[in-house]
């Protein structure tokens, strides 16, 4: 197949001199108050969270340090992110601490925890777990945030009500569910952000509330555009003697093939009425076009781009509430999922991106039930339980291979335990059990996989053991299913197909402290897991000659480690840090001691920001990460990628606008992503973006609406 190079030319409004943009945002009067959103869930820690109050506008830092059924976590408001406009899901979990995103050969951006990688981390959107499809992971970069209201992260052992496949911790994000919350004082807000090689961002939001009898009804809708020409390289790694030129940068000296567009919306409803009962609806969809930069150290990369891939998410949950009966308290929640995606793979015959010879098409629908329920047991105690079923399916269409279709079923049942011990129930103790299956009824052309399942079981201790300091610790057993991706997917050539993997199964522990005082919040945390038949990718000779990956099964991976994370404000200052430091080792088969990829032994982040003056506040981190070895094809083994590290600085400015009866408020920021210009690999041969000039600014308009009464 031989088919001419797209090129798209940019809408007239993105043709607007900068400079014009930037006049009509900062002098329209259009602002108001950040979005303003509450607790997310109920924890048995204190919540330490620093604030600070500009010009009458409070501004929270919100990352505080909590533990919940003897797991730790880390909620995260995005308001305290400052202005975002368009933002992805990338940008939100890059601010979140003990998490490392990194983007692979696909271009993808994926979380890691703890030694666990993307594919046992659950990602749940609204209560649907958006991980669970084709590949059971999805890409950060491209899943929008527009209107999400809060993040949380669980660090390793979850909840068994969960489901499956969340064995190695649990990333939420909340859209239209959670505890009831006010409307933002603004209800319109639009969102501008430029970037030194030509990116932009735009992005607008409303809500709004109605009052209907004995009930609130509160509606949001969004949507955002970011274009990209490219990103900019660092220095160090354009003059790298190792990696290829002709792979590295187009003659615009941006990153060869690193453009990309994103058009994105959501529409989410609200409704609760006074006894707690409460339905809520969530449909987000986004389009997207983008490249995928060549992996620069190899002789014979990869040329791949999409030029096509939408996806549509629609959620419906609701829930009881807390009701009163002979029996105790009682609650009961449900939530329906519907994912719906297609994408295009278009493969080039060489780095001018001219013509295609070869690619895959397919469509994806993933439909996802929960059920949750739960049961008082005195006043002391009580039982929860949880069903989750999902159906997979994936049909497909190769160039030059025919079509094949493929479905996978996963469902797990759980039932969780927790009792509240002592005086002001200082202690509380949790015992879970789950059963997860999965069997893969259509294969395509390949062995279909026997139905498969397996018993888990979780316990977990959290101890108040004095004022502001939290003991907690757990215990758990759970198991990941391999997907259709990993046991049918040949990747264009890239792998070879193996339908004989086994589950992997993940044996966790971890123990830690939790300090919060009037100015601080501290967590020290130490884990251990042991992963059985983990699946990882090799290097493989396929019988025509030409080296390939291979995914298998290792007998086993070991993850030793410590965890710091710590919140402090220091007058009108607020320093963050976390570190982990860990050492995951993979034993084979034989008992040899096999070293794997990405694991680093340390990680890190630490951040300052500080008021200057009145209305403006200055941020900066510094970001580490230690060396770590990735998969060579060409070489038939691992290769090293050096230490590094990235500093970014941002300033931020808060201004106040009336306008007859109305009030405004403009976020506005500058900032420099990479500040020294450093080179950064996630993955051998794809250097990160390097320094970056950006500017952002956000407004919020304080309209005076009638109210909408409906009888």
């Amino acid at each position: 197949m031989v088919r001419d190079k797209k090129y798209f030319s940019e809408p007239a409004f993105m043709q607007i001199r900068h400079q014009a943009i930037l006049a009509i945002f900062f002098g329209l009067p259009l602002a108001g108050s950040a979005q303003d959103v509450g607790d997310t869930i109920q924890v048995d820690s204190s919540v330490v969270s620093a604030g600070y109050d500009l010009a009458g506008i409070t501004v929270r830092v919100a990352r505080p340090v909590l533990t919940t059924g003897g797991a730790s976590a880390v909620v995260l408001e995005l308001d305290s992110l400052g202005a975002l406009p368009a933002p992805s899901m990338e940008e939100v979990l890059r601010a979140m601490p003990l998490l490392v995103i990194r983007k692979n050969s696909r271009g993808e951006s994926q979380p890691a925890l703890r030694g666990s990688e993307e594919r046992q981390i659950g990602i749940f959107l609204d209560g649907i777990p958006i991980t669970i499809g084709w590949d059971h992971r999805s890409d950060m970069s491209i899943v929008p945030m527009t209107g999400a209201q809060s993040v949380r992260v669980v660090r390793g052992s979850s909840s068994v009500l969960y489901g499956p496949n969340t064995i190695g911790g649990v990333i939420e994000v909340d859209i239209a569910r959670g505890p009831s919350r006010p409307i933002p004082e603004a209800p319109v807000s639009l969102g501008l952000s430029l970037e030194e090689a030509g990116g932009t961002s735009l992005s607008a939001t409303v809500a709004r509330s109605i009052e209907v009898p004995n009930a609130n009804l509160v509606i949001r809708a969004g949507a955002g555009h970011r274009a990209n020409r490219g990103v900019l390289l660092p220095s160090s790694a354009a003059e790298d003697a190792q990696l290829h030129d002709e792979y590295l940068v187009n003659r615009e000296g941006l990153r060869l093939n690193s453009d990309s567009r994103r058009a994105d919306g959501y529409l989410a409803a609200r409704y609760l009425n006074e006894n707690g009962g409460w339905t809520a609806l969530t449909t987000s969809v986004y389009a997207l076009d983008r490249g995928v930069p060549p992996e620069a150290h190899q002789d014979s990369p990869r040329f791949w781009r999409y030029p096509e891939q939408n996806r549509a998410l629609i959620a419906l949950s609701g829930g009881s509430g807390e009701l009163e009966t002979e029996t105790g308290v009682r609650s009961f929640e449900f939530s329906f999922g519907f994912d719906a995606g297609s994408s295009q793979i278009d493969r080039y015959e060489s780095e001018s991106f001219s013509t295609v010879d070869g690619g895959e098409e397919a469509d994806d629908r993933t439909i996802t039930f929960r059920a949750k329920g739960g049961q008082s047991l005195g006043t002391r105690g009580d039982v929860r339980s949880a069903f989750t079923f999902s159906q997979v399916r994936r049909d497909e269409v190769l160039n030059g291979g025919g079509a094949a279709r493929y479905r996978q079923r996963l469902w797990g049942l759980g039932i969780e335990s927790e009792w509240r011990i002592g005086n002001r129930d200082a202690t509380r103790l949790s015992l879970g059990a789950a059963l997860d299956g999965s069997d893969t009824p259509e294969s395509g052309d390949k062995p279909a996989l026997d139905g498969l399942n397996d018993l888990g079981f979780r316990a977990g201790i959290s101890s108040l053991l004095q004022d502001g300091l939290v003991f907690h610790a757990n215990l758990s057993r759970r198991s990941r299913f391999p997907s259709l991706r990993e046991l049918y997917s040949g990747a264009l050539g890239r792998f070879l197909p193996n339908p004989d993997l086994r589950p992997e199964t993940l044996f966790g522990s971890e123990a830690g402290l939790t300090f919060g005082g009037d100015d601080s919040s501290i967590q020290v945390v130490g884990f251990y897991q042991r992963l059985k038949n983990g699946i990882v990718r090799s290097s493989v000779v396929g019988i025509d000659g030409i080296p390939r990956f291979k995914r298998i099964n290792h007998d086993r991976v070991k993850s030793l480690g410590l965890e710091f994370l710590t919140v402090r404000t220091m007058g009108v200052a607020t320093l963050t840090g976390d570190l982990t430091i860990q050492d995951v080792t993979g034993i084979d088969q034989n008992g040899g001691r096999v070293k794997l990829e990405y694991e680093p032994v340390i990680t890190g982040r630490f951040g300052l920001e500080t008021p200057l003056g009145a209305i403006f506040r200055a941020s900066g981190d510094i970001r580490v990460m230690g060396s770590q070895m990735c998969e060579n094809p060409e070489i038939g083994g691992l290769q090293n990628l050096s230490s590094s590290s990235m500093v970014d600085l941002r300033l931020r400015g808060f201004f106040r606008l009336h306008s007859g009866s109305g009030l405004s408020r403009v976020e506005a920021g500058v900032g420099l992503r990479n500040a020294t210009d450093a080179s950064v690999y996630d993955q051998c041969g794809l250097p990160q973006p390097g320094r970056t000039f950006q500017i952002q600014t956000v407004s919020y308009t304080h309209l005076t609406l009638p109210t909408i009464l409906l009888v």
